[in-house]
Order: structure tokens, then sequence, then C-alpha cells
């Protein structure tokens, strides 16, 4: 089956052409939408515009709303399926349908779908403090570790910070790797994390108030779970804002609030220098959050 792909592609899409393997994916997507298409039987609509590692599209299956995410293949992405197959629709998306060959899934609409940072931010918080407990469940499913994600920010960081010219000051580099070092080996016990739970990644939904898509799920402690929503600017961006967060949520989930700042400046820290460029706003938080260590 033939179907168009949208045009333009969105801006995310478009920039993973700026490398090898990205160019590589693009170059099959059209007939990738057209063999998913045809396989569950959908009549694809307009995209996401804001996704940015994956096509997602509007379509309709057998009447019904839901939405098509053709995911281009990258470590963080790989265990998607894995995690919400997990959570079986319990605070998550339910996955519909699956095809790991293709890197497709089909999920449940979210309707509205208004993302929770148009709440204010301690009405958000009360979403986020009902819903994690509900995600951070015991698995057996072989999902990457928090010791090992941890293990290659160590290693990769150091390189990232020389690449973007030294963008942070080094006291914050030594502080990461000092805390990876600590913080790694001595956690608490191991459940199911969402490491993107921005409050753009949670959505208001019919079948619950509120419901988590886009994970990039590892294994590891619960205060580690913290570090996504401490950090999210939609929340306000100020030391102020950023320190309000990550007290309440420690104090109501009954977190060791020295250990969630701790993974929250490490990964901030991270994410913000990458190879596809650096976050100011990012490294200052981290700044925020190691000198509130």
């Amino acid at each position: 089956m033939t179907v168009r792909l949208p045009e333009p592609l969105p801006e995310g899409v478009r920039a993973l052409g700026a490398d090898v393997a990205g160019r590589a994916w693009l170059s099959t997507l059209a007939t990738v939408l057209g063999e998913v298409v045809e396989n569950w039987q959908l009549e694809v609509g307009e995209p996401f515009e804001d996704a940015s590692a994956s096509l997602t599209l509007r379509a309709v299956r057998a009447g019904e709303p839901v939405v098509l995410k053709l995911q281009f293949p990258h470590r963080e992405a790989e265990q998607e399926a894995a995690a919400l197959l997990e959570w079986d629709g319990d605070g998550a998306v339910r996955v519909l349908a699956h095809d790991p060959e293709r890197h497709a899934l089909l999920l449940e609409s979210c309707l509205p779908g208004t993302p929770l940072f148009e709440l204010e931010q301690d009405a958000a918080l009360d979403v986020l403090i009902g819903l994690l407990p509900r995600l951070w469940r015991r698995t057996d499913q072989p999902f990457t570790s928090l010791a090992d994600e941890a293990g290659h920010w160590a290693e990769t960081l150091p390189l990232s910070w020389e690449r973007a010219g030294r963008p942070a000051e080094r006291r914050l580099l030594e502080a990461a790797l000092a805390a990876i070092e600590e913080l790694a080996p001595s956690q608490g016990e191991q459940v199911l994390l969402h490491q993107d739970l921005h409050t753009g990644n949670v959505l208001r939904a019919g079948r619950e108030p509120w419901l988590v898509i886009d994970p990039k799920p590892l294994l590891g402690e619960r205060e580690f779970g913290l570090a996504p929503i401490v950090r999210g600017a939609e929340l306000g961006h100020s030391r102020a804002h950023v320190l309000h967060r990550l007290d309440r949520l420690t104090s109501e989930l009954a977190l060791d609030g020295g250990r969630a700042c701790g993974w929250a400046f490490v990964q901030t820290l991270a994410w913000s220098i990458e190879e596809t460029g650096v976050w100011p706003e990012m490294i200052e938080i981290a700044r925020w959050l190691l000198d509130a260590r």
C-alpha cells in the first residue's frame, strides 16, 4: 500500500537526517508507514508536531481514534514498548499493537490530550504524586538498569563536555562523576522508572484523568524517578521552583531528599550536553541542584 508521508515532516523528525543513521531511517519511512497502515488497517491523519525521535501520527482504526508511532531506533527508545506493556494501561497509555521489526507502536489515543504543564505547579505535582507510585513497580523484565545508565554517563559526559568546548565549569563535571560513584552502587529497591517524565509526557485522557506517554525506561531506585519533574522548566524555571518541586515530592512520597537531589543533578547535567547541542538552562538547573546538595 502506498501512503504519503506528511509534507513537510515535523521539524524534529527532519533533524534526524543530520547523521547517517537518521538518513537511513528516513529513507525507509514511507515504506514502513505503508506496511503498518496495511497490516493494522489504519486511516492516518496529521502528525504530532512536537515529536522528536519518532514520526507520530493521529490515526483511526475501526472507527476509533488511535496513535501510530514509528520510532527512530536508538538506545533510549528500544524498551518503550516493554515498559508500556508492563504497566498495561495502569496510569499509562495502552499498547494496542506492536511491530518490533518495524519499530512501530499502535497506542490508545489520549483525548483531549492537553499536557499536564497547563496546570499550575502544585496542581500538577498533585497529579504526579498520585501517578508515580503506580508506575514504580517491581518487575523481572530485563530493563536497562540505572547503574548501567549512570556508568554510560560517567563514560560519555567527559567526552561530550570536551567536544562541546567545556560549556560548564569543571566543578560540575567532577561533582557529577563523584555523585555517580556514590549513588549507583548504593541504591534502594529497584523498580520500573520513567526517566523522561516531564509534564509534557502526561496527557489528559478519557479512560483515566491523566495518562503517561513516551517512557525511556530504567530499573532503579525511586529517588531517580523525580529527576525530570524537578528540573522541568514547564512548571517554572527558577531556583525556588526547582527546590520546591524537589522538597514537595520527596516529602510526600517519603523519599531520601539528598539522593533525589543527587540523581536529579547527575541526569540534568548528562542531558544538558549532548552531540546535538548544549542546553544552558539545564546547566543552570544543575548548578542549583549541586549547590542544594
